[in-house]
């Protein structure tokens, strides 16, 4: 069988076919570990959608939640090796990978998700993270406050948390480690039949997860702890090369779109946060307030990890105090 002669300069030029022609439409994968029904899956699904509108279908995603392209401990090298060309994921699921984005995760003291969200993005402005750099940034958001929740021991004190087991991981195990409690680092999708066993005494989670998690159902009361109320930080990012692959137009409808969607995910921490009171409330969960003096106790306790980060990140060469003074001065802010 006679082979059929190929032109010379394919040969010499193996790159050709991946040269984007103008006006051509640009295919985008998006990794998500959000299940499809959570409401920052959606919000993901309607952020693809909207960059379609915007472009008139020169941009089309094919998207993938429930972690079935990537892991989410893997999601962001695999966006930077482009085996994913976006994808969203927790910044604690690859703990010491991103040092200066670690600060937002801290017992700060936080009191929603907007505000959360709000000082995650002021961050990656005003730093602009190196750890970053091999990706490009979509926007990030934050959920509200982390609080401990029991399952059927009131909390008043520290003198009551004080041997308890409490499930946490990362920087809400941290929380509790500095509070007195005893961590269990499990993730939130064994939580809820490890508080109907009793194998652990209480959760720490954001109030939106006793809805989401159904975890209202099996905690019968919720600590108001906001004083040392840490966050998580999720992150959107996109493959460099594909980024510069898009027109300075197409850019510009990214970046319009990414500002409008990280607040949109901030509100729709808190939306679910006031669906989590009311189920827990609905479940005949009790709600424990503290008092300024007792709130003041939990802060002084919790501070200790915003030290810590700051010698641990010092040996990095980063200036873990001045990131933390800058996020405490935004919380300040009305």
């Amino acid at each position: 069988m006679r082979l059929r002669s190929v032109p010379l300069f394919l040969v010499f030029c193996p790159f050709f076919f991946l040269i984007q022609p103008a006006g051509a439409q640009m295919r985008l994968t998006y990794s998500n570990f959000f299940p499809p029904t959570h409401v920052h899956s959606q919000l993901a699904e309607s952020w693809c959608k909207e960059i379609e509108k915007q472009t008139h279908g020169e941009i089309v995603f094919n998207y993938f939640p429930a972690s079935t392209l990537t892991r989410p401990q893997q999601t962001y090298i695999a966006v930077a090796k482009g085996v994913a060309d976006i994808g969203m994921t927790a910044i604690a699921y690859s703990r010491g990978r991103f040092p200066v984005l670690e600060a937002i995760d801290l017992p700060m003291g936080y009191t929603s998700g907007v505000q959360a969200t709000a000082v995650a993005n002021q961050v990656l402005e005003r730093f602009d993270p190196e750890e970053l750099h091999n990706t490009e940034v979509m926007y990030l958001h934050a959920h509200g406050p982390g609080i401990i929740h029991t399952r059927n021991k009131p909390i008043h004190g520290l003198a009551d948390l004080k041997g308890l087991k409490i499930r946490g991981t990362g920087t809400s195990g941290e929380v509790i480690a500095a509070l007195g409690g005893t961590p269990v680092g499990q993730s939130m999708a064994e939580t809820y039949q490890m508080l109907q066993r009793g194998v652990v005494d209480g959760s720490a989670h954001p109030i939106e997860a006793n809805n989401g998690w159904k975890l209202g159902e099996v905690a019968k009361y919720m600590i108001q702890n906001f004083s040392s109320g840490y966050t998580t930080t999720f992150a959107v990012f996109m493959n460099q090369k594909r980024w510069h692959q898009l027109t300075p137009k197409q850019q510009e409808i990214f970046t319009r779109i990414n500002k409008k969607y990280a607040l949109k995910h901030g509100q729709a921490w808190d939306e679910a946060d006031e669906k989590g009171m009311a189920f827990f409330l609905s479940k005949g969960g009790t709600v424990i307030s503290q008092t300024d003096e007792e709130s003041k106790r939990w802060a002084e306790k919790s501070s200790v990890l915003l030290e810590d980060y700051v010698q641990s990140v010092a040996k990095r060469g980063i200036d873990g105090k001045t990131i933390v003074d800058f996020i405490q001065t935004r919380l300040q802010q009305p």
